[in-house]
């Protein structure tokens, strides 16, 4: 990306908080989150049977709870005034019960002509975790926190080497998706070639690529899953097949995933095929190897026929050697042809990292290599990385 980005718009003066977590220790995981209290309850944290009996729970008719998930997910409205089929007299109790604010927005970035926009989110506890919206003439892609930091510790990644501050909600986790849509709503978001359509601009994809290992907080992002996939009024309507859920590899969380039977797309971040690499660059392998990781990649690609992305992030002179992507090629055909695809990431630079991204010839020359084991090869598309905004950027920055 060769834009220059648009200045930072401050969106609302707030007191930050002071960093919650210190730097993890080289290698050190993080499977359990610190406790820090739990954010207030949303409707999205709900399944609509559970909706229900909240409702009836504070004293009212089991009914108001559809109505409340139709503005919600459906109009999109977080005004009670405008929320005119519920009785004046609870219009807000009901909302503030239900639908309380979880993502209060510091600061908004915008680059690439305005097709992309970063935010910045501070939650209840003063936690701040960032997503990506992203335009493309055919669709809209909203990258999404599941955590607020992450416990894997990769040393490539901002967001890894920040630690893990918490585990977000369901509803933290889906409000991300809702904001975005009420933008796209707005017409906030510029480009994609299409404003002669007739119906409003939707988010057409989600991907649990921002801040977080998601299968490390399975049963918030399941959750957000289902409310993202239920049909409107009960969710957003999603399809399954336009959301990604990726992982460094937690072998249990993906065989879990598998037998969720959700058809959504699974990215495995691989980043090395050699087990002795990939200890240093994803500290998670020390407990799960790459074979059994790529193992329960392909169980799942059997259960659910969904073809499985592999992200490698290409470091120069460190895991770019073409002998390296015949190993990588050579063990994704042991298992299979057709089950998956490599997306070469050119690595996004980081504040005092030591590494930096692979050179044109040799990453060409990686892409050619896998191609010709008869590997689906393609170098990922980044967006955002002047604003900071690109894979493993996200670092809970207010700048």
């Amino acid at each position: 990306m060769t834009e220059t980005p648009a200045p930072a718009t401050e969106v609302a003066p707030v007191a930050l908080p002071e960093p919650t977590t210190s730097r993890p220790a080289p290698g050190e995981l993080t499977f359990r989150a610190p406790r820090r209290g739990k954010p207030p309850r949303h409707l999205a944290d709900f399944s609509p049977a559970e909706r229900k009996e909240a409702v009836e729970a504070l004293g009212h008719k089991g009914f108001r709870a559809k109505q409340l998930s139709t503005h919600y997910f459906e109009r999109l409205q977080d005004d009670p005034e405008q929320m005119t089929d519920l009785p004046k007299a609870v219009r807000s109790e009901l909302v503030a019960d239900l639908l309380p604010t979880l993502l209060t927005p510091i600061v908004q970035r915008v680059a690439d002509d305005g097709q992309t926009m970063k935010y910045a989110w501070r939650l209840h506890d003063g936690a701040i975790v960032e997503s990506v919206l992203m335009r493309y003439p055919k669709r809209v892609t909203i990258c999404i926190s599941s955590q607020a930091g992450c416990g894997m510790n990769c040393p490539f990644c901002a967001t890894g080497q920040a630690g893990l501050t918490r585990n977000m909600s369901a509803g933290e986790i889906v409000e991300q998706v809702v904001w975005a849509a009420r933008a796209l709503r707005r017409g906030e978001l510029a480009g994609g070639g299409d404003e002669d359509r007739e119906e409003p601009l939707r988010v057409s994809n989600v991907v649990f690529m921002g801040m977080g290992e998601a299968l490390a907080n399975y049963k918030a992002s399941i959750g957000a899953i289902r409310r993202l996939t239920d049909p409107t009024p009960d969710g957003l309507g999603m399809s399954a097949r336009g959301i990604t859920m990726s992982t460094v590899g937690l072998v249990p969380g993906i065989d879990k995933l598998t037998a969720e039977g959700i058809p959504v797309t699974l990215a495995l971040s691989l980043h090395a095929p050699d087990d002795e690499l990939r200890n240093e660059l994803v500290p998670i392998n020390t407990r799960w190897s790459v074979d059994e990781a790529l193992d329960a990649a392909y169980r799942y690609f059997e259960a659910t026929g969904r073809r499985v992305s592999i992200e490698y992030a290409l470091i120069r002179d460190i895991n770019d050697q073409g002998w390296r992507a015949d190993l990588l090629g050579e063990k994704l055909n042991r298992r299979g042809r057709g089950w998956v695809h490599v997306n070469p990431i050119p690595l996004n630079p980081t504040p005092g990292s030591k590494w930096t991204a692979s050179r044109p010839g040799v990453e060409q020359n990686f892409v050619e290599r896998l191609r010709a084991h008869g590997v689906p090869t393609t170098i990922r598309d980044t967006r955002g990385q002047d604003i900071d905004g690109a894979c493993g950027q996200l670092a809970a920055s207010t700048a």
